[in-house]
């Protein structure tokens, strides 16, 4: 490293792909109170606080893979002696000989901090004049001259929001069409016919489908159900996503599928407690030469495997994954005749306090075609009976097996 980048009056540090200090600077070192034969080598969760990490995890590292470069990203470091220090970092990925780099400069924000300390204690000042003005006509005046110089400072405050919220809203909406572009496209040959209904209750979803055709006789299907709504829940789905996506069409095998996630979400989390989430899920992998679907539901609402006989349940038998480390999750398997039907649903599609009107609507509705079948069912939910579905996600899929 050259003199000039190493005395700079930021930090620098380039990382690994796999979060692995690779140099830094002198000033970092001395930001930090560690000597560089200390940081290098290291996780970059060393350095970061235990707040820092899983934003790290979720919002920086995914950013630095989509985009390449990060600019102006507000996160925390953490010196020798436990001290937190805000710093906006600006990363780049670059590739260098066999492998990708990250450089990563990290500017400290202390002075925006001390305004931001300088507004709350303002705010504090405020509520007590408010609460004291009773007392006496003179405080009485002093007060409201306060608050209108307050209410000078919020109207700038409640500005600058508004353009805040429109540009989140422009972000949200981008974020939520490369999730919907994400979404695998119905299947439909001699062999299987698949439709899927999809619709986020915000601007984001925690719910998720995949449908994949792994062999000429061999279809995987899954969905998931993230706990919770916004932001984080989305992030979590979309990584969940990505590792299905490159799972399910390599082998399909759903021991090692839900295995594979229910792990990554333990590893995910594994140094926060207060950040675990869980996830409902339900896998199938239908052989349509065998006429056979082998399944694991952890903690999903049931499926349903409709043929002459009437309707069976594919019930749970597991936990949602995230919960509990160590779970043996084991395969069932259902035969099937030709002519059957499946319909796979989350939460938001059913009546939260117990009746599930989708039974009862399979069985009215035997022999209609599978797209009339998903008119119905998206009626069903859109009626004003079911109006609590606006609170929550919507994702179900109906399939053919002809």
């Amino acid at each position: 490293m050259d003199e000039q980048l190493n005395c700079a009056p930021g930090g620098f540090l380039s990382l690994s792909e796999d979060s692995v200090i690779l140099s830094v600077n002198q000033t970092l070192c001395e930001l930090l109170d560690l000597s560089s034969d200390v940081i290098i080598g290291q996780h970059i969760h060393t350095i970061l606080p235990k707040s820092a990490r899983v934003f790290y995890e979720l919002y920086f590292m995914p950013l630095v893979q989509i985009g390449k470069r990060v600019e102006e990203l507000y996160i925390s470091l953490e010196r020798k002696n436990g001290k937190e220090i805000p710093v906006l970092i600006n990363a780049n990925k670059r590739e260098n000989k066999s492998q990708n780099v990250i450089d990563c400069i990290l500017i400290p924000i202390k002075i925006r901090d001390e305004y931001e300390n300088v507004l709350l204690n303002t705010k504090k000042e405020l509520e007590k004049a408010l609460l004291d003005k009773q007392k006496a006509v003179s405080e009485l005046k002093t007060a409201l001259k306060t608050v209108e110089e307050k209410q000078q400072e919020l109207l700038g405050l409640y500005k600058q929001n508004q353009t805040f919220k429109i540009e989140t809203k422009r972000e949200l909406e981008l974020a939520r069409k490369i999730q919907e572009t994400a979404l695998t496209d119905r299947i439909f040959n001699e062999c299987i016919h698949i439709e899927s209904h999809y619709k986020a209750s915000h601007e984001l979803s925690g719910d998720i489908y995949g449908i994949y055709q792994i062999d000429k006789h061999r279809y995987g299907v899954i969905i998931l159900d993230v706990m919770g709504h916004g932001i984080s829940s989305t992030l979590i789905t979309m990584s969940l996503q990505s590792l299905f996506q490159r799972l399910i069409p390599k082998d399909g095998n759903p021991q090692t599928v839900v295995k594979e996630l229910d792990q990554y979400l333990h590893n995910l989390f594994q140094n926060s407690e207060q950040s675990m989430y869980y996830c409902t899920i339900i896998y199938l992998l239908i052989d349509t030469a065998a006429q056979k679907i082998d399944f694991i539901n952890g903690g999903h609402p049931p499926a349903f495997l409709q043929d002459t006989t009437g309707i069976k349940e594919l019930r749970s038998s597991f936990p949602p994954i995230g919960t509990f480390e160590g779970i043996e999750f084991k395969t069932t398997t259902l035969p099937y005749e030709k002519g059957s039907r499946l319909l796979l649903y989350t939460d938001g599609v059913t009546d939260p306090f117990g009746f599930n009107h989708l039974k009862p609507l399979l069985m009215d509705n035997i022999n209609i075609p599978l797209v009339s079948l998903k008119k119905k069912i998206i009626q069903s939910i859109d009626s004003t009976e079911f109006a609590y579905h606006e609170s929550d996600d919507q994702c179900f899929l109906v399939i053919d097996l002809l």
